[in-house]
Parts: C-alpha cells; sequence; structure tokens
C-alpha cells in the first residue's frame, strides 16, 4: 500500500461523507458537500500523478483507479436522483449508467483473470471527466438553493440547474459510447471466456 493507493481508495470514504452531508439539514452541509466533491474530484488526477512521478503503478492502482472512479459516480448519480436534484426523468440514464460500469468492470475483471489490465482509454477519461462536471454542477445548484437562496437569483439557479442536467444527457451519452467502444475493441476477453 502506497500513497497513491490511499489516495484512490479514499473515493469511497469520501462518497459516505458527501451523500450524508446532502441530507443533513444543517446550513452549509450542502456548500460543504460540494467541496468534498471538488476535492475527491481532484484526488483523480493526484493519485496518477504521483503515481507517475514516483513510479509507483502498479495493477492493483490501475483496476482500484478505475474502480473508486466508478464507486463515487455511480453512488452519487443515485444519490442525486434520490434527492431529486436529478429529476426522476433521469431514471433510464442512470441505470444506463450503471449497467455501463458493471459490464466494463466485468470486462476488467476478465481481463485480469488472463493477466492483463485493460488502461484506460481516452473515450473513458472522457465519460469521467463529463461525469464528474455533471455531478459538480449539480452540487453547486443544490448548495446555491440550499445555503445561498438569500444571494442568488432564482433565473440564475434555473439555468445552472438546466445546465447540470444538460451535462447529465452528454456524461450520459458519453458513458454509453465509450462502454460499446470497449466491449467492440475487447469482445474477444468475452468469447475467449
Amino acid at each position: 500500500m502506497n500513497l497513491p493507493n490511499i489516495i484512490t481508495l479514499s473515493r469511497v470514504p469520501f462518497l459516505f461523507i458527501i451523500v450524508g452531508l446532502l441530507y443533513m439539514p444543517w446550513p452549509g452541509a450542502a456548500t460543504l458537500a460540494f467541496f468534498l466533491f471538488v476535492l475527491a474530484g481532484l484526488t483523480d488526477w493526484l493519485d496518477g500523478y504521483l503515481a507517475r512521478k514516483q513510479k509507483l503503478i502498479s495493477t492493483f492502482g490501475k483496476l482500484m483507479d478505475s474502480l473508486t472512479d466508478k464507486i463515487l459516480v455511480v453512488g452519487l448519480f443515485v444519490a442525486l436522483l434520490g434527492l431529486q436534484i436529478l429529476p426522476s426523468s433521469c431514471v433510464f440514464l442512470v441505470l444506463l449508467i450503471i449497467g455501463r460500469e458493471f459490464l466494463i468492470t466485468g470486462l476488467r475483471l476478465v481481463a485480469a483473470s488472463t493477466g492483463a489490465v485493460l488502461a484506460s482509454e481516452k473515450s473513458g477519461k472522457q465519460k469521467t471527466v463529463s461525469q464528474i462536471l455533471s455531478i459538480g454542477i449539480l452540487l453547486f445548484v443544490h448548495a446555491l438553493e440550499r445555503d445561498f437562496t438569500a444571494w442568488t437569483p432564482e433565473p440564475l439557479i434555473h439555468w445552472a440547474s438546466t445546465a447540470g442536467i444538460l451535462f447529465f444527457i452528454l456524461a450520459s451519452f458519453l458513458t454509453v459510447i465509450s462502454g460499446i467502444y470497449y466491449m467492440v475493441k475487447h469482445w474477444k476477453l468475452f468469447t475467449q471466456a
């Protein structure tokens, strides 16, 4: 266990703390949840940077980096849906994201059982960035609504909320496209299994 791997694994407790804060009724909880999410998002960059700089890249790190990203993102999408920060009409898209993430995780496990490690692809990284942006915008809007209503014009909140949902739709699209790309590129792993 090294520092980059500890940073990678920290995204799991971040999920529970952020979701817990979203359910807290006290002022400032939503804002704190937003800032903790930003911090959790930065760990995704920091762990890779440190692993490369300190030459600590490992199979465990590659697998867990991808898995903890999925845990954080999927958990937050479910929480945002449950709190109605994401409208209930988005449930199908959340299910698509969950299905894709489980499928690709399964593909990675099949590859790992053969001794291969599937590195992150450009489309997967774009998907992750779009997911993080959409969650960040939605959490920011939630913080505005809960903690800064008196100082934030209603049209700004409405515009930001619409932007967050549009980013979520884009993230859903990129998630499905990157999933199809992975499946086509690595289909032999499934046929061999």
